[in-house]
C-alpha cells in the first residue's frame, strides 16, 4: 500500500512538471501535500532514474529546461553551432503539450539546434501572426500544431509555404491528404480500437463512447465503429459528444448523467471516456447513484494525463507525445541537414504513431500493466 501512494505521489509531482516545465519545492510540496523534504527526495529518486533535474530550488523535466516565455520572440536569436534554430508553435504550453514541447526539445538538443516557441492560445487568427513572428526571428525551419482540429486550414497552410521555410506539422495533417506535406501524429484511431478490444477481451459485448467536443472526438468516434464492426460488437451502444461545456458546469454534468441514464438504459457496462478529466468527473456521478468502476461500469479514459490520480485508477490510451514531438523534429532536421549538405532530395515522409494502454484498476483488468499492443507489424 505504501509502495502505491509513492507512485502515485511521483506520477503526481511528474504531471505538475511537464504541466508547468519546472516548479519551486516549496510550491510542489504545497501542491501535493507533502513536506517539502519528502519532495526533495522524490527528485532524488526520480533525477535518478532520469525524469526529472533538479534546479536550484526545484526541478524541471528530463530534457527540458525552464518555463518557455508565453510572449513571442521579437527578435533574432543567434543559432546554435549545427542545423540553426526551429521555431514551435503550438496553441498551449499545458494539458497534452508540454510532453510534446519536451521531445521536440530533446531531438533538437541531440543535433545541437536550438529551439523558440510560439503559443496561438487557441486562436485560429492568431496563426499567420505567430509564423511570421517565427520566420522574422531567423528560424531555419517551423514545426506547427495549429488550433481547432486535426487538419490545417488552407490559410494556415498558405501562409506557412509562404514563408517559404521547411515546415513540419505535429498532431495535425494537410487540408489535402494529397499535398506533399511532412507530419508525425498520433494514429486516435488505432487508439479507440485497441481501447475497445480490450474492454472485449475482458468479455464485454458493448462498449459506450463519451467524447467532449475536442478535435479528437471524430477519430475516436470513427475507431469506435471501426472496433464495433471488426470485432463483432453488439451495435447500439451509447455514443454521446458532449460539445465542450466548462468543467464542472451544470450543463457538463447534464451530459454525464444523459450518459449514465443511456448506459444503464441498454445495459451496457463498459464505455471509453475522452478525456481524463471528464473520465474522473463521470465516476463522480456514477460515484453519487451507488455506482462504482469497474463494478458497475468499466471505464477506459482517453489521455493519461491524470488517469492515475483517479479514485480508482483509471486505465487509459496514452498518446506517445514525446515521441511525437521528437518525430517531428527529427523529420524537420533531416530535412534542414540535407539541404545544408546538398545531397539528395528526401522524400515526403509521414509519420504515424500508435497509443499505448495503460492498464489499471477502472476496467477490471485481472492485473497492473503497461501493454504495448502488438499489431503484427
Amino acid at each position: 500500500m505504501t509502495d502505491t501512494l509513492v507512485d502515485r505521489r511521483r506520477e503526481q509531482l511528474l504531471m505538475e512538471l511537464r504541466t508547468s516545465g519546472g516548479r519551486r519545492v516549496v510550491d510542489l510540496a504545497a501542491s501535493l501535500r507533502v513536506s517539502r523534504a519528502t519532495v526533495r527526495r522524490d527528485l532524488i529518486d526520480l533525477e535518478q532514474e532520469g525524469l526529472v533535474q533538479r534546479v536550484r530550488g526545484g526541478a524541471i523535466p528530463a530534457g527540458g529546461s525552464a518555463p518557455a516565455d508565453h510572449t513571442p520572440p521579437a527578435r533574432p536569436h543567434p543559432a546554435a553551432p549545427g542545423l540553426g534554430t526551429l521555431g514551435l508553435l503550438v496553441p498551449s504550453a499545458t494539458y497534452y503539450y508540454p510532453q510534446i514541447i519536451a521531445g521536440v526539445r530533446a531531438a533538437a538538443a541531440a543535433r545541437a539546434a536550438r529551439v523558440v516557441i510560439s503559443l496561438s492560445d487557441y486562436a485560429h487568427e492568431q496563426d499567420a501572426e505567430r509564423i511570421m513572428e517565427l520566420r522574422h526571428a531567423g528560424v531555419a525551419g517551423l514545426l506547427v500544431a495549429s488550433p481547432h482540429g486535426h487538419g490545417l486550414t488552407p490559410q494556415t497552410y498558405a501562409h506557412l509555404t509562404a514563408t517559404g521555410l521547411p515546415f513540419v506539422l505535429i498532431e495535425r495533417r494537410p487540408p489535402n491528404p494529397f499535398l506533399p506535406c511532412e507530419f508525425a501524429v498520433t494514429d486516435h484511431r488505432q487508439g479507440a480500437y485497441t481501447a475497445i478490444r480490450h474492454l472485449q477481451e475482458l468479455g464485454h459485448r458493448r462498449v459506450a463512447l463519451f467524447t467532449n467536443g475536442s478535435p479528437t472526438a471524430a477519430l475516436l468516434q470513427q475507431g469506435h465503429t471501426a472496433a464495433v464492426r471488426h470485432l463483432e460488437l453488439a451495435p447500439g451502444a451509447p455514443v454521446i459528444d458532449s460539445g465542450r461545456p466548462n468543467l464542472g458546469s451544470a450543463e457538463a454534468i447534464s451530459h454525464y448523467d444523459r450518459f449514465l441514464d443511456a448506459c444503464q438504459g441498454t445495459s451496457v457496462r463498459a464505455a471509453l471516456v475522452h478525456s481524463d478529466h471528464d473520465a474522473i468527473e463521470l465516476m463522480r456521478r456514477m460515484a453519487a447513484r451507488g455506482l462504482r468502476a469497474p463494478d458497475d461500469l468499466a471505464l477506459i479514459a482517453y489521455d493519461d494525463e491524470i488517469a492515475c490520480l483517479a479514485d480508482v485508477p483509471l486505465t487509459a490510451v496514452a498518446p506517445p507525445k514525446h515521441d511525437v514531438g521528437a518525430q517531428a523534429a527529427g523529420l524537420l532536421l533531416d530535412r534542414l541537414e540535407q539541404s545544408a549538405s546538398g545531397r539528395p532530395l528526401l522524400p515526403v515522409r509521414q509519420v504515424h504513431l500508435q497509443p499505448r494502454l495503460v492498464v489499471r484498476d477502472s476496467c477490471g483488468g485481472s492485473k497492473q500493466l503497461d501493454r504495448h499492443v502488438n499489431f503484427g507489424l
